[in-house]
């Protein structure tokens, strides 16, 4: 099953501020990311994120299932934005997870 590639991109709109399901900055925003399987083990996950006040955000990781039913994700964040100064973030996570009943 090694090399699969999965990509999306989707967009979003809205001119209420207040709207309690638009979670970006201005009018309109887009996303874009996709997955590359690379064995039967690990794949490949990325996304960035623009939106009209100008942030910025990119998320990569990769799956990897160490033995059956136990999969290591490593993850890595940067965010921006380009309005200010000194506004960037880098964060991460390393996460383990159990599947039990597969």
């Amino acid at each position: 099953m090694g090399d699969s590639v999965s990509l999306f991109v989707m967009g979003g709109w809205s001119d209420d501020e207040a709207n309690f399901y638009k979670g970006w900055g201005g009018d309109w925003a887009i996303w874009g990311g996709g997955s590359w399987r690379f064995s039967e083990k690990a794949a490949f996950n990325v996304q960035i994120n623009y939106d009209d006040a100008d942030n910025f955000g990119a998320v990569a990781n990769v799956e990897y299932e160490l033995v059956n039913n136990f999969v290591i994700t490593p993850e890595v964040a940067y965010s921006d934005n380009f309005d200010e100064d000194d506004a960037d973030e880098w964060g991460g996570y390393l996460r383990f997870q159990m599947n039990w009943g597969s």
